[in-house]
C-alpha cells in the first residue's frame, strides 16, 4: 500500500487533478534504513536547489524535514518519494514566485533493478538534465522500446555518441581499478555521489571525461547505480559485451554500504 500527503495531509480531489493534468515539478526518491536515509542531506540540497530554479521559492530543509517525519510515521523500512508541484503554476500562467507544496508518497521498499542489464543505446538528451524533474516520458518510453527490442533498459546519447545516463540511472565504467564517470549534460545521482565519496575506502579511484559510444572498447566493464540499485553490472551495451567484473562490483556495493544511515 502507498500512502500520499500533500504538505502532510490528505489531498484533496483539486490536489490530484493538478497532478493529473500539469506536470511540471520536481523530486527526489530514496530508501528509508532504520528510519534513517544514506545520503538524505544530498536529497534535501537536490530538493531546495529546484525548488529555486522551478518555482523561484525555496522550500526549506527543516519544512522537508517535518513532511517526511510525518509520512515516515512509526516506519522503519519504506520508500518514499518526496515531489514539489504549485498549483499557481499553469500551463496558461506560469509565471508566480511562490514556495512549492511538497507531496510526500511512502511505499514498501523495491527490490534492486536487476542483477545484470543488458542496455540499449536510445538517442536522447533530457532536457533540463542536472534537474530531478517529472517530465519522465522520454524515460519510460526509452526503457518501453529497449525492452521491446530484447534489451534490459536503455541508456542515453546524443547524436554524436556521447554518453550520459541511463533511463533511471547513472552509468559507470570500470577501467581496472579506475571507474570512470561519463561528462555530458546529466543528472548527478546521490548514489553516484556516495559511491564516489567512498572509492578509496575499497581500493579503488575514479575520474570523469566525456565517453562517447565509440569508447566502449577501451572499458572492461560497466555499472548502473541509483537509490534503489546501488551497484549492478552492465553485461552489455548494444552488441558490445563487457566481462563479468564481481569483485569490482561487490566492491562499489561496499563503497555505497559505508556511507552511514542520516537521521530524519
Amino acid at each position: 500500500m502507498t500512502t500520499l500527503l500533500i504538505d502532510g495531509l490528505p489531498p484533496t480531489d483539486d490536489d490530484l487533478r493538478y497532478q493529473a493534468l500539469v506536470n511540471y515539478g520536481a523530486y527526489t526518491s530514496f530508501r528509508l534504513e532504520g528510519g534513517g536515509v544514506r545520503g538524505l542531506d544530498l536529497h534535501l540540497a537536490r530538493l531546495d536547489a529546484s525548488a529555486i530554479e522551478l518555482f523561484g521559492e525555496p522550500v526549506g530543509e527543516d519544512r522537508l524535514r517535518d513532511l517526511i517525519r510525518t509520512a515516515v510515521a512509526d516506519r522503519g523500512d519504506a520508500w518514499l518519494r518526496v515531489s514539489l508541484f504549485s498549483p499557481d503554476i499553469l500551463p496558461r500562467s506560469p509565471s508566480a514566485d511562490v514556495p512549492p507544496r511538497v507531496m510526500t508518497s511512502v511505499s514498501p521498499s523495491p527490490s534492486p533493478l536487476a542483477t545484470s542489464v543488458r542496455a540499449q543505446i536510445r538517442t536522447c538528451v533530457r532536457t533540463d538534465a542536472h534537474i530531478k524533474h517529472t517530465a519522465i516520458f522520454p524515460l519510460i518510453r526509452a526503457r518501453r522500446l529497449a525492452r521491446q527490442a530484447g534489451f534490459d533498459d536503455a541508456l542515453f546519447a546524443d547524436p554524436d555518441g556521447l554518453v550520459s545516463e541511463g533511463a533511471t540511472w547513472n552509468i559507470g565504467f570500470l577501467s581496472g581499478d579506475t571507474v570512470v564517470w561519463p561528462r555530458a549534460p546529466m543528472l548527478d545521482g546521490v548514489a553516484q555521489t556516495l559511491i564516489k565519496a567512498k572509492l578509496q575506502t575499497v581500493g579503488l579511484s575514479s575520474g570523469s571525461r566525456p565517453v562517447f559510444v565509440r569508447d566502449l572498447p577501451a572499458f572492461d566493464g560497466a555499472f548502473l547505480c541509483n537509490s534503489a540499485t546501488p551497484a549492478c553490472p552492465i553485461t552489455a551495451i548494444g552488441d558490445h559485451v563487457f566481462a563479468a567484473a564481481p569483485d569490482r562490483i561487490e566492491r562499489l556495493a561496499r563503497a555505497w554500504a559505508s556511507n552511514p544511515v542520516q537521521a530524519i
